[in-house]
């Protein structure tokens, strides 16, 4: 998987010349999966975002489609685990494959000082940071966050999160440095976007 994401390039150029247009289903797969079940948060979000622009500004892929499928998926993914959180709730923590537990408590309250800090725009906060994007709304669910102000965080969200990184990918990708060093510059997306987790988790800590 690690190789997969740091090698976006050439694991998307070898899949859009495998399966041509099959390709948006298996982005809108990847993405839908990533936001709509707690169980997948280490799938690609950012990085694919990115990858999926550049592969758009060579004329691979087209921008217009690309934006909303991602959007599509993005939003219905969300909607999807916040139903999740309403309805299991909890209840995932109990839950084993092979004597370990499948969702990390960890993750859910690290998503809970998000939003204990920033309240109902950790729906749109949560969207640049991994694992807590795939865990916010299903806290969200848990937390009985009315769907009328969910969705409306959620469209926004999702709206942002997609066009900001699939453009950069399509305005930035093309030019020789980020060509040159695509993997080094994914490293980093993924790492900045995990920045503002740790600080929040480092400062509820100090508070505790």
């Amino acid at each position: 998987m690690l190789d997969f994401i740091l090698h976006l390039d050439v694991s998307l150029a070898a899949l859009i010349a495998d399966y041509g247009v099959w390709v948006y289903l298996l982005l809108f797969a990847v993405i839908f999966i990533e936001t709509g079940f707690i169980v997948m948060p280490f799938l690609p979000g950012d990085s694919l975002l990115f990858a999926a622009g550049t592969f758009a500004s060579s004329g691979a892929l087209d921008l217009s489609a690309l934006l909303a499928l991602l959007f599509v998926a993005a939003v219905t993914g969300d909607s999807c685990n916040y139903y999740g959180g309403k309805t299991i709730g909890l209840k995932t923590l109990a839950w084993r494959w092979r004597g370990r537990a499948v969702v990390d408590p960890g993750h859910i309250e690290k998503t809970q000082v998000f939003f204990d800090k920033h309240g109902a725009k950790t729906i749109v906060l949560a969207r640049f940071v991994p694992i807590v994007r795939t865990f916010a709304p299903f806290v969200a669910g848990i937390g009985s966050m009315p769907y009328r102000i969910f969705i409306t965080y959620n469209v926004a969200g999702g709206l942002i999160w997609v066009i900001s990184l699939t453009l950069a990918g399509f305005y930035f990708g093309q030019l020789p440095f980020v060509k040159a060093n695509f993997d080094k510059v994914v490293l980093a997306i993924v790492l900045l976007s995990f920045v503002p987790v740790a600080l929040e988790w480092w400062k509820a800590k100090q508070k505790a």
